[in-house]
């Protein structure tokens, strides 16, 4: 009988509720949102549907159990407890990743330890042999949550994380990460249909993002490892099937996605990882300055994501930059809804336009905001 557990997928601060509505929008029911993921229940195979189709997440955890535990010596001996070798083979490879918060561990590293033994001396008790485990993170993966008295302990279907959409093999200069991209395309209700113009493209994140939406192309059909591909009960004819019916609902883009850089080697950059995900028919690239770009006359969605600026120098040469952001939103984006993703707010300001949302975002350490304008054609009142 297939086993059922709890599943938490992990998205980055902010993103969760984005999360949460692209997995209720993949047909799954009763879900939780909490402040860093989204709690469901299921089995490995949805695990690993939500892994081949999730633009948005982090991580897809798969609960092996859980126990109140307070000492070292508690979490040896409920771990020893578990039925691991239902899904670590004997001649398999495990590692260990954790995050503990309690008392009596001031070493993360020994918590790790204590549940590494507490498996293999099951494995050596019940079998008479034991898997190998160590640093490698290309095989199976086990995830400990210890926060005070609770012990949660996860397999971890996804391996590395998903937030990395496998497409991107030149990274190009201070990247967005793929599944913030594909956040900020949720979050500003691009219909997949009018036209999008991203200016300051960079190494083509946001562009492909958007091809790969449009297109309805699963993001992790680049990937050829995951987790899940390393437990015993992982099934790799259902995986091809999955792949292969997610293959079968890509269609055509018929959306204009235009986007530009001032940089010749951004534009290089960005032409090879959109070839790369198969989406370079869709995009239209423009090497020039922001304020040269192509914007069609049909209204769409237009989005920016300017450098913030770390030192003051750079802020100040950044001020104008900012500047001339507002006014060419002003004049060539009419009718448009513009985006700017920054994480100064104090640049921000120099826009000179009223923000109609600001939306949280995170991009790594760094607080953001996704800042959303309506580019009226004339003034408010005539619109």
């Amino acid at each position: 009988m297939e086993r059922k557990a709890n599943i938490f997928v992990i998205a980055a601060p902010e993103i969760s509720n984005i999360l949460h509505e692209e997995i209720r929008a993949l047909g799954f029911g009763n879900t939780t949102a909490h402040r860093l993921g989204v709690q469901l229940y299921g089995s490995l195979a949805d695990c690993m549907y939500l892994n081949l189709n999730l633009r948005t997440a982090n991580k897809v955890l798969w609960e092996a159990g859980r126990f109140r535990a307070s000492t070292p010596d508690q979490l040896y001996q409920k771990a020893f407890q578990l039925t691991w070798e239902d899904e670590i083979s004997l001649d398999g490879y495990f590692n260990i990743d954790s995050y503990v918060r309690v008392e009596s561990i001031t070493d993360t590293r020994f918590a790790n330890l204590k549940l590494k033994d507490a498996i293999v001396d099951r494995f050596v008790k019940k079998q008479g042999k034991r898997p190998n485990t160590g640093p490698e993170k290309d095989k199976a993966r086990i995830y400990m949550h210890w926060s005070d008295q609770e012990c949660i302990l996860y397999y971890d279907t996804s391996g590395a994380p998903i937030a990395k959409h496998g497409y991107r093999k030149m990274p190009g200069k201070a990247p967005m990460l793929e599944s913030l991209a594909a956040a900020v395309l949720l979050e500003s209700k691009w219909d997949q249909k009018a036209p999008l113009v991203n200016p300051m493209c960079g190494s083509g994140t946001l562009a492909i993002e958007a091809a790969l939406l449009a297109s309805n192309t699963a993001p992790g059909i680049f990937r050829s490892n995951f987790g899940f591909m390393h437990l015993a009960s992982f099934n790799q004819d259902q995986w091809e099937r999955m792949v292969e019916v997610a293959k079968k609902r890509v269609k055509p883009v018929t959306a204009t996605i235009l986007a530009s850089d001032l940089s010749a080697l951004a534009i290089q950059t960005a032409k090879a990882n959109a070839e790369f995900a198969g989406m370079d028919k869709y995009i239209q690239f423009e090497e020039c300055d922001f304020r040269e770009s192509t914007v069609p006359k049909e209204p769409g969605v237009v989005i920016l994501n300017p450098e913030y600026g770390e030192r003051l120098g750079e802020v100040e040469q950044l001020t104008d930059t900012y500047k001339q952001i507002g006014d060419w939103f002003k004049q060539k984006c009419q009718g448009y809804k513009g985006y700017i993703f920054t994480g100064n707010r104090e640049l921000a300001k120099n826009i000179g336009l009223r923000t109609k949302r600001k939306i949280p975002f995170y991009n790594g350490s760094i607080e953001c905001r996704l800042l959303e304008y309506e580019l009226y054609a004339g003034s408010k009142k005539d619109k």
